[in-house]
């Protein structure tokens, strides 16, 4: 436990400390910490506050569902891959049922309270223990920026999966999002089907929406709240979405499109994981079985009757075979699960025989990727000493303390990000349609090469560029393609489960996606001029990279120049294993997640995904398996 403590201790002093506007009203003096107090007093609250912590991280390591090892052909009601965002929901959901017995596969190890600190998430995809670290394929088209021209791709190798990496950030889409899988054919999933599990899934602890009870749940496993910190540049951010007659909105009520603060799976100032909302309140189910650190080979089919009968694993180099009486569901995420279902002989026929694997199902698995892609490259300085400086460690003491012992303060602000806007560019006009950019607000530069450079992996040429302004004051937005129309492609480089697959993102291979993104790009400049934030001498800041210096400024060309330079993934992966009715060409599973072809076998997370949501995919993943959970209680006569 003490060397947990040095750990956070050292990710802190390393550079996850911030400074924000004294007198701020959500703090009254030092940000929550009173400067009156003795030296010994406040001494005495940080040894309070870490016994407190460590007492606390051995709770959360008592409510973890304990790893074993099954036995060699041992047999399970269902076995479920992947104890990530969806897969820990299903096993969880599917325990319920007392008389069934639920294995669930996990490649990774037990998540700590530690990594649930919000600001420090962007730091915990640099750790390669619980990450796959995933790279694209190199590309002179897109990561132009980024060390041989290819993108991070982070996931999660951790209970929990990737609900540990993510920002935490609580979106769902519009509307129009879920009623168009509807449309091509996925009977069930409109949103006046789907919203039931939203609120089902969610407990809305934002004091003025818990009375929305139309589009708000109150008794979910997964906590929703704003941070428990603010900045003043968070507050201008919204009164700029005004003065451009946005309306400040709730992005998961009636309508989308406008700007609010970033709603977000935090409870008690940490970070709410699948793992800690599904798995911990059932850890002592009998029927519900863990094994840790095994690496899923493939899934066991009968060639005679194309029916899924178990699944193949490896832990501490012992392979192992268990059986499943009724299901397989794979929830390996939009990259994992493609890459095992055509290592288990279900994918493009040519493909797979290239590699020397029998083919037992031809289908279109891999194709269909779609991300939201993500320009990173606007920030603003300002002439005042607000907002988040992360070289600044004079008041590291008060952050550490304000969050030892309230759990609040500036660590509480998931990877630094505190609104958001959602915007239509080609009518924005329109307050009912679906948005096809967003842009998120942190008050921050991230100049700094340990912080975001690193995590993007960029050239060592923009990050000396970069590091001139690090530890200045200023803002930033990322614009977010929300809708794109370019379609990426995830293939296997061998018959090899520990040989990463090839990920193509193809991002901007569409000139739609391009235009889009620019006229994004240029709100967020019109946000920058707006009076609220040039009251702060708002200066966007115009760096000249090799890449781009031949186009003139502020021209479609230098615009599209830089965004291929500079856009990179915001982890949103999905659609790899596409959903569709039978009959469907393009489909990987039919509209109740049964792989297409294949007997007693599901997919059930982001890759099922037949077009991509207005929303960060956390949130609308937790949905697809609390749907998933209720399809196959429902089709086993346990519903």
């Amino acid at each position: 436990m003490l060397k947990n403590i040095r750990n956070l201790l050292h990710i802190l002093s390393i550079g996850v400390a911030l400074r924000v506007l004294r007198g701020h009203p959500y703090y009254n003096i030092s940000y929550g910490i009173d400067n009156s107090q003795s030296k010994l007093s406040k001494l005495l609250g940080l040894g309070i506050g870490v016994v407190d912590i460590i007492k606390q991280n051995q709770h959360y390591i008592d409510q973890e569902v304990p790893d074993m090892t099954p036995q060699f052909g041992e047999a399970y009601d269902f076995i479920v891959i992947g104890a990530g965002t969806a897969g820990a929901t299903i096993a969880a959901r599917l325990s319920e049922v007392s008389q069934l017995k639920i294995l669930l596969i996990e490649a990774g190890f037990h998540e700590s309270l530690f990594m649930g600190i919000p600001l420090i998430a962007p730091i915990l995809s640099l750790n390669n223990n619980i990450n796959w670290k995933y790279k694209t394929k190199p590309s002179n088209k897109y990561c132009r920026g980024m060390k041989d021209n290819s993108c991070s791709y982070p996931r999660g190798k951790i209970v929990g999966g990737s609900s540990v990496l993510n920002f935490m950030l609580a979106t769902r889409g519009g509307v129009e999002d879920y009623d168009r899988w509807a449309a091509m054919g996925n009977d069930g999933w409109a949103y006046k089907d789907v919203l039931k599990y939203f609120k089902k899934l969610e407990t809305m602890d934002i004091p003025e929406l818990k009375s929305d009870i139309t589009y708000h749940g109150t008794d979910g496993p997964i906590h929703i709240n704003y941070p428990l910190f603010r900045t003043p540049l968070a507050e201008a951010y919204l009164e700029a979405g005004k003065e451009l007659r946005y309306p400040t909105v709730d992005p998961n009520g009636k309508n989308l499109i406008g700007f609010s603060y970033v709603q977000a799976t935090i409870m008690n100032g940490t970070r709410v994981s699948s793992n800690r909302a599904y798995l911990h309140p059932v850890h002592s189910r009998k029927n519900l079985h863990m094994t840790l650190q095994s690496t899923v080979t493939k899934v066991i089919i009968d060639s005679n009757t194309n029916q899924a009968i178990g699944v193949e694993f490896v832990k501490y180099d012992q392979t192992i075979r268990v059986f499943a009486k009724k299901e397989v569901i794979l929830c390996a995420g939009a990259i994992g699960s493609p890459q095992l279902l055509m290592l288990s002989g279900i994918g493009p026929a040519k493909h797979l025989t290239e590699l020397g694997i029998d083919v037992l199902q031809n289908a279109p698995v891999g194709e269909n990727l779609m991300d939201h892609v993500t320009f990173y490259g606007m920030t603003w300085t300002i002439n005042a000493s607000i907002g988040f400086n992360f070289i600044d460690l004079k008041q590291i003491k008060s952050y550490i303390t304000e969050f030892l012992i309230k759990r609040s303060g500036p660590l509480t602000v998931p990877s630094g990000i505190e609104a958001f806007g959602f915007i239509n560019t080609k009518h924005p006009e329109k307050r009912s349609s679906l948005p096809d950019i967003e842009l998120v607000f942190s008050a921050g530069t991230f100049k700094e090469d340990f912080t975001f450079p690193r995590i993007l992996g960029l050239k060592d040429a923009i990050i000396r560029k970069w590091n001139k302004y690090a530890g200045t004051y200023g803002w930033s937005v990322g614009s977010i393609l929300l809708k794109p129309k370019s379609r990426g492609k995830i293939t296997l480089l061998a018959n090899d489960v520990n040989v990463k697959p090839e990920i193509a993102p193809n991002y901007f291979d569409d000139p739609d996606d391009v235009a889009t993104m620019i006229a994004g790009i240029r709100t967020a400049l019109r946000i920058g001029q707006t009076k609220t934030m040039q009251a702060f001498d708002s200066q966007l800041l115009n760096f000249t990279y090799v890449e781009c210096k031949n186009y003139e400024y502020d021209s479609d060309v230098y615009w599209e120049c830089m965004i291929r330079l500079l856009s990179s993934t915001l982890f949103h992966a999905c659609g790899t294993c596409k959903m569709g009715p039978r009959g469907d060409p393009t489909a990987v599973v039919d509209p109740r997640l049964k792989v297409i072809g294949i007997q007693g076998l599901r997919v059930a997370d982001a890759s099922i995904m037949p077009e991509i949501v207005s929303a960060h995919t956390a949130i609308p993943v937790f949905m697809i398996a609390e749907k998933a959970a209720d399809i196959i209680k429902e089709e086993w006569g346990y519903l």
